[in-house]
Parts: structure tokens; C-alpha cells; sequence
């Protein structure tokens, strides 16, 4: 993933400054610690990862200063990120934040955090557990650190797991509407334009509530959220569909969509976000 590269990136950077410090002289039968931290970074740097995390990890129990013990702490979590050791770099992470909360660095461990459930969300067919913990420690992140630069980045993946709930609850919806159980079908469409509506499924879940009311026979309320979809949405193949289902002899008009618009937007945005974290 491009984020992961870019996370990597920061932190090489970020942290390449220990490596630098003078070796001190310990006893014969305890290790360099400077000297491990930069076996570990030239590992990390090579994307040994795995190495790298076992030389960080022994470097933080040599350190006697606990700033470079927590610098080196942080650099295993990261290197268990790296190779995709999810659970344990969050038991990392942790032990990171419960050992060293007062260090400088803690910032990093909660984005590296709210990134890692991030990245373990499935799509809306799959276990809404993953959805619902990331988006409660990336809503943590941009509350406790709403200026800092990752509050940005973590705001946007806040928006794609809205979209995501939605679409989960669409998804079930769906299904409730292939066996026809009405009622559970209206409530999860209902929540959908109560609880996202900024996202991109309220006008399918308008739409889906025009055809269910009006199969039911109430035709009335079918009309109104048909005139809610027509005030928000007037020019949207979903309102078009609706107004098919309350005027049976319409025809629907097919119209050609701009290329690769929307993407383009995103794909800007996305850039927009990279300048940032480089900094």
C-alpha cells in the first residue's frame, strides 16, 4: 500500500538520529545497545524487518536511558507492522504507550495503531468487528490530536469507513429485500440515512425505500421519499429509477458518465494527504 511505504519512509527518517550516537562501554557481559539499534536500522533500511525487530527489541533492554529505550521500542512495533505481524505489533504498541507514556514519540504509536485496524478492515460482506475498532481508535486519534498532520490523513480513512458501515448495512438490506422481510430491511435502509448520510449509498437506500413502500401498497410514503431523492439527488440514475417505479411509463434515459471523474478527485486528494505526511 502506498500509505505503508510513506509510513515507513517517515520513520527512517524520523528515527535515524540514534544511530548516530556515540558507542558507551558496558560490561563484558551486557551488549552495546548503540550498536544493536544500528544493526536494526541498517536491517530496517533493507527491509529485513524481521531482524530488524529482534535487534530493536534487544537494544531496548540495553538501553539504560529510557528515551533511546522507548525510540528503540517504537522501531520494533514498526518493523512488526512492516511485515504484517498485525497483533503483534498492536501488543507492541501497547507495551509501548504503558511503559513510556510520557515520550515524544507516543503520537506515532497511536497513528501506527488506528493505520494497522485500518488495514485489517474486509470489505461489507465480511466481520463488521475490524470496522467498528478502527473506527473507534482513528476517532480517538483526530479527537486527541485533531492539528497534527495525521489527524488529516486518519479524517479521510474516518469518511472510506463510513461508506464502509453503509455499505454493510446496504448490503444486509439487500438481502432482507431478496426474502422479502420488509420490516428489518426499512430499518437498515433508515439507518443508513440517519447515521451516514454523507456517503455515497444514501440515494440506493432512498431509492430501495421508494420500492418497498410502494410493493406494500403505501403509496404515499413512497412519494416522499421519492420527493426527498428528487429535492438531493434530481439528476441521479437512482431518483430516475424511482420516478420509473411511481410512473410506470417512463422511460429511463441512459446517460454517458465523465470518465474517471470521481477518481480523479480522489486520486488528488490522496496526493494532497502524501505532501502533507512528508513534511
Amino acid at each position: 500500500m502506498i500509505f505503508r511505504s510513506i509510513i515507513i519512509s517517515i520513520f527512517i527518517f524520523t528515527f535515524f538520529s540514534c544511530s548516530k550516537k556515540e558507542a558507551i562501554y558496558l560490561d563484558e557481559d551486557l551488549k552495546d545497545p548503540y550498536k544493536l539499534y544500528q544493526e536494526g536500522l541498517i536491517a530496517f533500511e533493507n527491509n529485513d524487518f524481521f531482524f530488524a525487530n529482534k535487534k530493536f527489541s534487544e537494544a531496548e533492554l540495553n538501553f539504560d536511558k529510557p528515551e533511546f529505550a522507548a525510540k528503540a521500542a517504537i522501531m520494533s512495533s514498526f518493523s512488526l507492522y512492516a511485515i504484517n505481524f498485525y497483533s503483534q505489533a498492536i501488543e507492541s504498541l501497547n507495551r509501548f504507550l504503558k511503559n513510556y507514556p510520557a515520550d515524544k514519540n507516543v503520537i506515532y504509536a497511536h497513528y501506527l495503531e488506528a493505520i494497522i485496524f485500518f488495514e485489517q478492515i474486509d470489505d461489507e460482506k465480511k466481520d463488521l468487528r475490524p470496522l467498528l475498532e478502527a473506527k473507534k481508535k482513528i476517532e480517538f486519534f483526530i479527537n486527541k490530536y485533531p492539528d497534527s498532520d495525521y489527524s488529516t490523513d486518519l479524517t479521510f480513512k474516518k469518511d472510506l469507513i463510513q461508506n464502509q458501515l453503509a455499505a454493510k448495512e446496504l448490503f444486509i438490506a439487500r438481502y432482507y429485500i431478496s426474502i422479502k422481510k420488509w420490516v428489518p430491511a426499512i430499518k437498515r435502509l433508515k439507518n443508513i440515512l440517519q447515521k451516514y448520510e454523507k456517503t455515497v449509498f444514501v440515494e440506493e437506500a432512498l431509492h430501495r425505500l421508494v420500492e418497498i413502500h410502494y410493493h406494500l401498497g403505501l403509496e404515499y410514503e413512497a412519494r416522499d421519499f421519492a420527493k426527498i431523492l428528487g429535492y438531493n439527488y434530481n439528476s441521479s440514475e437512482w431518483y430516475e429509477k424511482s420516478y420509473k417505479v411511481l410512473n410506470k411509463n417512463y422511460k429511463i434515459k441512459k446517460v454517458k458518465k465523465l470518465k474517471d471523474e470521481k477518481q480523479g478527485d480522489e486520486k488528488k486528494f490522496l496526493e494532497k494527504i502524501i505532501e502533507i505526511i512528508k513534511k
